[in-house]
């Protein structure tokens, strides 16, 4: 099992690029299920997620080739002659459900396994079920398995989440493409990923309005055609890379990154005296004089502060000055990355879904280990700021959404590798 080993203590400086965002890839490509025509997704990322959802494609009879390195997807699902969505490959990962809906509504049955992913709570998926009903999907819970029919098609209807759920509204955003009549989908997620997704949707003939607020209006079309469609830009990744100078020191240009995509997140960089500036290519960061300042933080649907930086923002506030309050209002027991940072030297205090972090002055480097994907880069930021060695275990985590961060922070200057089966 590989480790990431990081001999922290230098300033890093250079440019990063920022890949095609993992979140909404993955919801990009189940849409292809959607249509009999070609599919075909530019700036995609290479990470093993997307490989996961290719093998899922697949397996239902979808054509799938990579091309340009891995950064062009080529899809087609004309062929489509399995409707089961087998429990092997759906537990690697929870995207795996967002085929469902795209299934349901061009094939009018479809068996799909409950998901797996990564251990940070129970994430359910009771609202892409209560979501589908809404829109006349028959369901049945059994051996795992969602069994789906549609016999008659599905109809277009009102749905009115009981809370944000990106998920549900990418799935039944899909699915409504399809049905008959109008749907109107309140209290959606209004996720950048959300407006890619509906972007792509209405370059394949969907009917969609209001993606980007919290209603989103489909009237469903009889088909759907090809498009060829670029993935946005990762604004998880973005953000992850622009706390790297933030923690480290020095100054990085993050090539491809937008402010209206981390708006939230870099109000809280400027308060805890980060610098963060427009370029032509980009956005460049850096500290702007001494120690990190304490900030609070809560995490929030979009465009709030995100669940998927709060790991990272941990690790900065870990040397900030002064006392940080972090609460998760997202997904429960995401706070697994505190006791490997304190074993780093942090001070954190967790209590329920809050932390409260006293900054120290040092980290001091440590053998830790990863329990999801975002607590795992926030080891490797953490480790680029701490005195000494530290290696981080259990990496196959991170390359479920990161691509190559060894080599983006080596061009920087931080002293990193990957070691194989250390």
């Amino acid at each position: 099992m590989d480790s990431i080993v990081i001999n922290g203590g230098g300033a890093l400086h250079g440019e990063i690029p920022i890949a095609g965002a993992k979140n909404a890839c993955l919801t990009l490509m189940p849409a292809t299920l959607l249509s009999d025509e070609p599919l075909t997704l530019t700036n995609a990322p290479r990470l093993s997620d997307i490989r996961t959802m290719t093998t899922l494609l697949q397996s239902l009879g979808a054509e799938v080739t990579s091309l340009q390195h891995g950064q062009v997807l080529a899809m087609s699902s004309h062929d489509i002659n399995n409707l089961t969505a087998d429990y092997d490959i759906v537990r690697k990962m929870r995207a795996s459900i967002l085929v469902l809906g795209p299934m349901l509504a061009r094939h009018g049955h479809a068996v799909v396994s409950l998901p797996g992913g990564c251990a940070i709570g129970a994430r359910p998926v009771d609202l892409h079920l209560k979501g589908l009903e809404a829109l006349g999907a028959e369901l049945e819970l059994k051996d795992g398995y969602v069994h789906a029919q549609a016999p008659g098609g599905l109809k277009g209807a009102v749905v009115a989440f009981p809370f944000v759920s990106v998920g549900a509204t990418e799935n039944v955003l899909m699915a409504a493409t399809l049905a008959k009549g109008t749907t109107v989908l309140k209290n959606a997620a209004r996720e950048p990923e959300i407006v890619d997704l509906a972007q792509c949707l209405r370059q394949m003939g969907a009917q969609i309005e209001g993606e980007g607020t919290n209603t989103i209006t489909v009237q469903g079309v009889d088909s759907l055609h090809g498009a060829t469609h670029p993935v946005v830009v990762d604004r998880i990744e973005l953000g992850t890379y622009m706390l790297a100078p933030a923690i480290a020191g020095g100054e990085v240009e993050c090539l491809g990154g937008r402010l209206d995509l981390v708006a939230a997140f870099v109000e809280k960089l400027d308060e805890a005296g980060i610098s963060v500036e427009e370029t032509p290519r980009g956005l460049r960061v850096a500290r702007r004089n001494g120690r990190v300042r304490a900030v609070d933080v809560t995490t929030e649907p979009f465009p709030g502060f995100p669940t998927d930086l709060q790991a990272q923002m941990m690790a900065l506030l870990c040397t900030a000055e002064g006392t940080s309050v972090l609460e998760e209002t997202i997904f429960e027991n995401r706070f697994m990355h505190a006791p490997e940072l304190m074993r780093m030297g942090a001070r954190i205090d967790v209590q329920g879904g809050t932390a409260s972090v006293s900054g120290v002055e040092r980290l001091k480097g440590a053998p830790v280990m990863a329990t999801d994907l975002r607590a795992s880069v926030s080891l490797i930021l953490a480790g680029l700021a701490a005195e000494g060695e530290t290696v981080v275990s259990r990496v196959y985590h991170l390359d479920r959404g990161y691509e190559k961060v060894e080599e983006k922070l080596g061009a920087c200057g931080a002293r990193i590798e990957r070691i194989k089966d250390r």
